[in-house]
C-alpha cells in the first residue's frame, strides 16, 4: 500500500543515530545520507527522516503512530531497549503482550527523540 513514509526532525545527526540503532534492531542497514534526508531502504518500502524544506520547525502529529514489524517478542523488545538508549522515552504502556480485536500481539511503544510516536509490533 506505501511506497515510503517521511518524518521531520530538527536534528539530522541525532535522528540519524537513534534510527540505525533501533531499525538496526530490525535488520535495517543503516541510513543513506542524501543533503538534508536519510533514507532507509527495505524490500517492503522506504522509511525517511528530513529536516523540513520550509525551513521551518519539524513538528509530530497528534494521533500519529508509526508502526514496525517485528518478527519475535525479543525483537520488539530489543527494538525498544535500542530507541530508550538512543535518546528516545517510552509511552503508551510498556513493552509486553496486548489482546484485542486485531488478537494477541506484542507491543512496544516510544516516542522518538523530536517526538514522534512510534510501535514495534509482532502478531502472535
Amino acid at each position: 500500500m506505501f511506497s515510503h513514509i517521511m518524518i521531520g526532525t530538527n536534528d539530522l545527526t541525532k535522528a540519524k543515530s537513534f534510527y540505525d540503532a533501533v531499525l538496526g534492531t530490525l535488520g535495517v542497514p543503516p541510513a543513506m545520507v542524501d543533503g538534508h534526508r536519510i533514507f532507509y531502504m527495505t524490500p517492503t518500502g522506504i522509511f525517511s527522516v528530513s529536516q523540513p524544506i520550509d525551513g521551518k520547525p519539524a513538528t509530530h502529529a497528534n494521533g500519529g503512530t508509526i508502526g514496525f514489524a517485528a518478527s519475535s517478542p525479543d525483537q520488539a523488545k530489543a527494538w525498544h531497549d535500542a530507541g530508550i538508549a538512543q535518546g528516545g522515552t517510552t509511552c503508551e504502556d510498556p513493552p509486553g503482550v496486548r489482546e484485542g480485536g486485531m488478537g494477541k500481539m506484542y507491543l512496544a511503544y516510544l516516542r522518538d527523540p523530536d517526538g514522534n510516536k512510534l510501535c514495534a509490533l509482532h502478531r502472535m
